[in-house]
């Protein structure tokens, strides 16, 4: 115990935060303080903004209002708002470039042409429109095109490997028949070949075959008859034991 204190004395005290060092970490705290109130109040300054701008968008017969590109938290709050009035917002663009909230009212939500050209950052407008909905329709007819080339090919690969239609014969592409010979063998194949029939009457016990007939007193004189004769063969198996037990002892006494 006196080594411990002697090396603990022996140490260096932590150096005391002179009056200079405290006053400059109360000024951080102070100006962190105000940073964070102005950055609240800047937020409620456009929270305002984006209210009074969506109520006179709710008013008018625009289709849609777009929002200049802002910061992660400016957009959260046009998102916020735009819920809560009953808009649809959603952002297009690149992070930290271009990134900007759309919002649309909900009975003019935007297409699909219309969400990939802003994504694709082209845009909207009445050309861009036509011009997305011209691509769409190639893309559709160009799909259809595939999908009936691919039905006819298949079409045309079936009616070759089964034979020709007009003809009426049919040509397998694989003989089964003489693949599996050599494991079942011709005749076996044409017994196992030959037409069945199922005997409908197979397991069918008819009712009269299932109830039983016997009065009460009847069932009743059976059981008792079952269990005497039961009760005998019991008795004359032990007679016998004891029999047997009796010509062994007999047997065995000088």
């Amino acid at each position: 115990m006196d080594l411990l204190d002697s090396i603990l004395n022996a140490m260096d005290a932590p150096p005391a935060n002179n009056e200079q060092q405290k006053t400059l970490i109360k000024k951080q705290r102070e100006m962190m303080e105000r940073m964070q109130n102005k950055q609240k109040e800047e937020l409620l300054r456009f929270r305002k903004y984006v209210d009074e701008r969506m109520g006179r968008f709710a008013k008018d017969d625009r289709q849609c209002i777009e929002f200049q590109p802002l910061d992660k938290v400016h957009r959260s709050v046009i998102h916020e708002v735009a819920e809560n009035g009953g808009f649809i917002a959603m952002s297009f663009g690149r992070e930290d470039v271009d990134r900007h909230s759309v919002v649309y009212k909900k009975e003019h939500a935007p297409g699909e042409d219309e969400v990939t050209a802003r994504r694709n950052g082209d845009g909207w407008n009445p050309e861009v429109a036509k011009e997305y909905a011209e691509r769409r329709r190639e893309r559709l007819a160009q799909e259809q095109s595939d999908k009936e080339a691919s039905t006819s090919e298949a079409a045309n690969s079936s009616t070759s490997a089964a034979g020709d239609p007009e003809s009426g014969e049919v040509k397998p592409t694989t003989n089964y028949k003489a693949k599996y010979a050599h494991l079942i063998g011709e005749s076996a194949a044409l017994q196992a070949a030959r037409k069945t029939e199922t005997n409908q009457s197979y397991g069918f016990v008819p009712s009269k075959n299932k109830k039983d007939m016997r009065s009460i007193e009847q069932t009743l004189a059976d059981i008792q008859a079952k269990k005497r004769l039961r009760l005998a063969q019991q008795q004359e198996l032990e007679q016998e034991q004891q029999a047997q037990e009796a010509t062994t002892t007999y047997t065995e006494d000088p």
